[in-house]
């Protein structure tokens, strides 16, 4: 008999929910659909700040994104809300700063949720530097941190909730 799993949802942020966080979202988006899990994990992502509500992903990151075939133009950045820290099982920030945001709006028993998306660290790094004031080089590390830390990310949930399916 096949062990029944209620979705792991996991939720990426950053400030704008233009950039860092939506990069993060299509990267494990793709792992998960490489790996036949994507009944088993949702993913989404938001932002602090309401700046940029409603709006796709900067341009940028759309162009760099789809150089390596992930689609981030169907994305609209939101703000995360109340309700985000009781419906999803982790709440990534891709910076300090923004954790400790999280944390001042997080329900004191829901905080073991959150965490830094590069928590275990990637290649020297602790966050994922924010790319907006920079130029195509930041955009790319972005990229880079989100893939890694995705690979990352998935084994430790595939190991961590799906046991069962660590071999797929």
């Amino acid at each position: 008999m096949t062990e029944v799993h209620k979705p792991i949802r996991v939720l990426m942020v950053c400030l704008g929910n233009i950039c860092r966080s939506p990069t993060a979202e299509a990267a494990l988006r793709h792992r998960v659909e490489q790996a036949g899990l994507e009944a088993l994990i949702e993913i989404d992502s938001a932002g602090t700040s309401d700046w940029h509500q409603g709006q796709q992903p900067d341009t940028r990151s759309i162009v760099h994104a789809g150089k390596r075939r992930y689609d981030l133009s169907g994305l609209r950045a939101r703000r995360i809300t109340p309700e985000d820290f009781a419906d999803f099982d982790y709440v990534l920030a891709m910076d300090a700063q923004n954790l400790k945001d999280l944390e001042a709006q997080c329900p004191e028993p829901l905080r073991h949720k959150l965490a830094l998306y590069l928590e275990e660290g990637v290649a020297g790094y602790r966050e994922v530097p924010d790319p907006y004031q920079g130029g195509a080089e930041d955009f790319e590390l972005v990229l880079d941190l989100c893939e890694t830390a995705s690979e990352k990310l998935l084994a430790r949930l595939r190991k961590t909730h799906f046991t069962d399916r660590a071999d797929d």
